[in-house]
């Protein structure tokens, strides 16, 4: 990049921090409010009624994980249903219904804030499947997100307490109190930016050359702010936010950015408002602050250097980049959607120089907590945190405390089942897909499009997205096979229903627990000592899991 584009990305970048700063305290007060409140509105009360919640009724983790589990359960079975009954709803459009693997897949994917998407859209789906199964689901997976999040929150706040809260109401105040207030002020502006709103179905035009082009319309704006709110990522079309009907111009872009980051960087300000404790707060927004700018630096610097003499020639590596976005507002985007679970792209991934491809690799497996999805940045922050807790009490040899709670056996193994969890099922996943003779016969003969580095490249991409929630792909892998839509589906399940119950354990065991008070061995953790060490465990805890798959993908091809 010239000097003219050098000064434009770092514009855009101070641009996004700086409106991020200004709406931390405001959004994490607001979602402090909204969990603390001993109010409830009138409408909440009508629903609490209708479903026969108590809302005054605290719950044990326990029953708080039978909540969630239950209530994703249910989605899941819906969201199957409909996309299997598609050629009798309305508004259908003609198209017939997914396969039984396609929707396994599909249903899983959206119940599971991943939104990974092995078909395209707008030839797929009809509206209802869209707007009555999936944008349904971008709101309450987010809502389920932010509900686990408060609730292991809750789990440093509350002393010597059996219960973390509630639910249902947790997920009824994320719902109606933060994302849909917020959700709607996003579609209002997406609209005025020139993203479509309409039930026109497919229209037939003439082109230029006079040949002829259908052209899909559909309710797109209202979807755009829940997929990007919610980190969610699903695109009503196949180019995702690539698509001028979804992001039609420079500034639309950069306000699609602002929107998948500002609820999880102002969760750490909620955080430190329920504990009582700003400087919490402050501590674990650095470190997320901190590994986003560096991860942005870094993959803006590998897609600006280019990959080879045609690159080079090129004059920039603008394959599979809009014009209207260039290089660095592509590589801004990539950045934010695999450091946070949201999956969306304005840009082919794949076609992003190895180095450069290998950035947003890289941000989901640091575990998207750098800020990470809705609510699960947070709480999967958190239990880093508890860990860089116990490596820095036994650097000063005292029992490790957090916020007051002292961090024991049952703490630590929680803490590390849940670090396991990913990658387990990332490197399994991806060793299964070419160690089985007949799965790697069918991914080699009809899914990699680009064998050898590249392609392991792609199925480590695909696990690694899966496993992490986060949706986005290497466009080169086509995943529509029973094998990966099927061990894709498992991924993505178990990747985010098992953190989730190891999470509210956690809760569960530290809400049990009375505070220890502090004294001079106690590690400061509001100082800049423990974000250089929290930053520190998030990066060791990365290479050690992935450096060598690493190894045999992006960094091979990106030094040869």
């Amino acid at each position: 990049m010239d000097a003219a584009q050098i000064g434009f990305a770092s514009l855009q970048i101070a641009t996004l921090v700086l409106i991020l700063v200004l709406l931390y305290r405001p959004v994490g007060d607001h979602i402090a409010r909204v969990y603390t409140s001993p109010r409830d509105l009138a409408v909440e009360r009508g629903v609490y009624r209708l479903i026969g919640v108590d809302p005054r009724a605290e719950q044990t983790w326990q029953a708080y994980a039978r909540g969630v589990l239950l209530f994703s359960l249910v989605g899941v079975v819906i969201v199957y249903g409909l996309q299997r009954l598609q050629p009798i709803l309305p508004f259908s459009l003609g198209l017939p219904a997914p396969s039984e693997h396609l929707a396994f897949n599909t249903a899983i994917s959206f119940v599971a804030n991943t939104n990974w998407q092995s078909y395209s859209p707008d030839t797929t789906l009809g509206y209802t499947v869209q707007f009555a199964g999936l944008a349904v689901q971008n709101f309450v997976s987010a809502a389920v997100g932010i509900a686990v999040a408060i609730a292991l929150v809750r789990g440093f706040a509350y002393r010597r307490s059996g219960t973390i809260g509630n639910f249902w109401v947790d997920l009824v105040r994320g719902l109606g109190r933060v994302l849909l207030p917020m959700a709607i002020v996003a579609a209002v502006v997406l609209l005025a930016g020139g993203v479509i709103q309409n039930f026109a179905g497919f229209t037939d035009v003439q082109t230029i050359a006079g040949g002829a082009q259908s052209i899909p319309g559909g309710p797109v704006a209202s979807q755009e702010a829940i997929k990007l709110l919610g980190t969610n990522g699903g695109g009503f079309f196949n180019a995702n936010s690539a698509h001028p009907f979804e992001n039609p111009t420079p500034w639309t872009n950069l306000f699609e950015i602002l929107l998948l980051l500002v609820i999880p960087f102002a969760m750490p300000r909620a955080f430190g408002r329920i504990v009582g404790d700003d400087r919490q707060g402050y501590a674990i927004v650095a470190v997320m602050g901190g590994i986003f700018l560096a991860s942005i630096a870094l993959g803006s610097w590998a897609e600006a250097s280019g990959g080879g003499t045609a690159t080079q020639l090129a004059g920039a590596a603008m394959e599979g980049k809009e014009t209207r976005f260039g290089v660095a507002a592509s590589a801004l985007f990539g950045g934010a959607s695999t450091l946070t679970s949201t999956g969306a792209v304005n840009a082919m991934h794949d076609s992003f120089t190895p180095l450069g491809g290998m950035m947003p690799m890289l941000n989901m497996m640091l575990g998207e907590i750098a800020p990470g999805g809705v609510g699960s940045g947070l709480y999967g922050m958190l239990v880093l945190a508890i860990l860089a807790v116990f490596v820095g009490g036994l650097l000063i040899g005292r029992t490790p405390e957090y916020l007051g709670k002292k961090i024991g056996p049952r703490e630590i193994k929680l803490a590390s089942l849940y670090i396991l969890v990913t990658p387990t099922l990332v490197l399994a996943g991806t060793a299964l897909s070419f160690a089985i003779p007949a799965v790697r016969a069918d991914v080699e003969g009809t899914s990699i499009w680009n064998p050898g580095v590249h392609g392991l490249s792609e199925v480590l991409y695909a696990f690694t997205s899966a496993a992490n929630n986060n949706g986005s792909a290497f466009a080169g892998l086509t995943a529509n096979t029973p094998w990966l839509n099927t061990a894709l589906g498992v991924a993505m399940l178990l990747g985010r229903f098992i953190p989730i119950v190891l999470v509210l354990a956690l809760a569960g065991s530290l809400a049990a627990q009375d505070t220890v008070p502090s004294s001079a061995g106690t590690l400061p953790t509001h100082r800049p000592q423990f974000v250089g060490l929290l930053a520190g465990v998030v990066v060791i805890i990365t290479a050690l899991t992935y450096f060598p798959v690493l190894t045999l993908g992006p960094l091979a091809e990106g030094l040869s």
